[in-house]
């Protein structure tokens, strides 16, 4: 854990009534682009309406009450992973194409002039 971590976590006893982002992923023990993905999944639900690329805050209290119910953080834990193996799953599937293996190209190049 980083220092500026468990500073933070110390300050915990008296908590601003807004956290960031990276707040939040410290209090739930999860990573900074985890948050996108809770968010979308409305697991979590930040303060005000903010514009997609608008900074955002989240209510202290709403965290720290869903973070002590074991349900719920299952189902942000279930929820990560799904979304990391989804992304990892489509990524292995790409075709990798080769010019070698496209026949006019191959073709082409050892064609002489």
């Amino acid at each position: 854990m980083k220092e500026e971590q468990h500073e933070f976590l110390t300050v915990l006893g008296h908590p601003p009534a807004r956290l960031t982002v990276e707040q939040v992923a410290w209090t739930l023990g999860c990573q900074v682009h985890d948050i996108p993905i809770l968010v979308s999944a409305k697991l979590i639900k930040p303060l005000g309406n903010p514009a997609s690329n608008a900074v955002k805050f989240f209510s202290t209290a709403e965290i720290l009450e869903q973070a002590k119910d074991r349900s719920w953080l299952a189902k942000v834990s279930n929820t990560i992973c799904q979304t990391w193996q989804k992304k990892n799953k489509r990524q292995h599937e790409k075709p990798t194409t080769s010019f070698a293996m496209i026949p006019s190209v191959a073709m082409s190049q050892h064609q002489p002039s």
